[in-house]
């Protein structure tokens, strides 16, 4: 679609079982910013079955105009309807900006949609601005393009990508790297139910059963993590992570060296290909502080690294540094937290 610079900025408010995730209300508040920033409102597709209630929510989190689409048969994801929701509100309304978060639902629609709009799409952002743009080809100046900020060739740049002309610009982001902004229970929004028509095409599937695993690890939900990275040496040894963060009620997490060495599962990685946290406290064991790593890590409120080698990147963003052997160190620290605990 040719760009609409009075547009809106959406985001799509993923849902299951009624039950809206964190991400979704991070995103609220990121695209109240940038519609702020453009002097816009802000919106939010919400599409399934009896999900209505759902909708002030995202009001208090910053949405202006909450797109309704309720139908019993979207009572279950299913890419191929949802994707013709979206595009159905989208041509009509005509969005300068649509944000998903980067869950496994926001991963297999996005794309779908953007094919089908043929619009661009940035995944797995990590960070979002608006800013004027010189093309150096054409020494065009193109105002208040959206900033599709992520790293690139293993994290080793931040790529910086624009859309100047097939809108609505359009990214993923990823769950966690953008604060979520107190609710306000007081703001008023609309509610717009929009009619989309469907037919048997775009149900090909059918839901027999579903089976939920409930999540093993909650690193976003941890005040308390205790990480551990390739210098721990086995999966062995992580019990000594796991014992000290039993101690202090904390959570274990390790780094991709040791998710890739088989030390530990990939639930509990954090940074660029894991989770993004904040804790209140984070204990960095054996983590060199690769960038990939600090990224996912380094808005922690107080950061304590153990590490043999003084020159490690972790220490550069640590409130407190421990040069030394871990399995010496940890042991302490597990004796001094049990004993003034009595």
């Amino acid at each position: 679609m040719e760009p609409n610079r009075q547009g809106e900025v959406w985001v799509y408010a993923e849902q299951e079982h009624g039950n809206v995730p964190e991400v979704v209300l991070e995103l609220c508040g990121k695209a109240r910013q940038l519609a702020d920033q453009l002097g816009v409102r802000t919106g939010a597709v919400l599409a399934g079955s009896d999900v209505a209630p759902l909708a002030q929510s995202l009001i208090a989190h910053g949405i202006d105009r909450v797109y309704l689409a309720e139908d019993a048969r979207l009572s279950h994801f299913q890419t191929q309807p949802y994707a013709k929701v979206l595009t159905t509100v989208i041509e009509k309304h005509r969005p300068q900006i649509v944000i998903f978060g980067a869950t496994a639902l926001g991963r297999d629609l996005a794309p779908r949609v953007a094919s089908e709009l043929r619009a661009g799409m940035t995944a797995d952002c990590t960070d979002l601005d608006i800013a004027d743009v010189d093309d150096p080809k054409t020494k065009t100046r193109h105002e208040k393009l959206l900033l599709q900020i992520r790293p690139a060739f293993g994290g080793n740049i931040i790529a910086t990508i624009v859309n100047y002309d097939q809108w609505p610009q359009m990214a993923t982001v990823r769950e966690g790297v953008m604060p979520l902004r107190p609710a306000d229970p007081s703001r008023r929004g609309e509610v717009i139910r929009e009619s989309v028509s469907f037919d048997d095409a775009d149900f090909l599937l059918k839901l027999i059963e579903e089976h939920v695993e409930q999540r093993r690890v909650n690193l976003k939900g941890a005040r308390v993590i205790v990480a551990g990275g390739g210098g721990i040496g086995s999966k062995e040894n992580f019990s000594l992570l796991y014992e000290l963060a039993g101690a202090i009620g904390g959570a274990v997490g390790a780094s991709r060296a040791a998710v890739d060495s088989g030390y530990i599962g990939k639930e509990h990685q954090i940074g660029q290909t894991g989770t993004t946290v904040r804790p209140a406290l984070y204990i960095a064991v054996g983590i060199s502080g690769a960038v990939q790593h600090r990224a996912g890590m380094e808005e922690s409120a107080k950061i304590i690294a153990i590490n043999k080698d003084k020159d490690a990147p972790i220490f550069s963003i640590a409130h407190y540094g421990i040069v030394g052997d871990y399995k010496q160190i940890i042991p302490m620290m597990i004796k001094a937290i049990k004993e003034k605990s009595r």
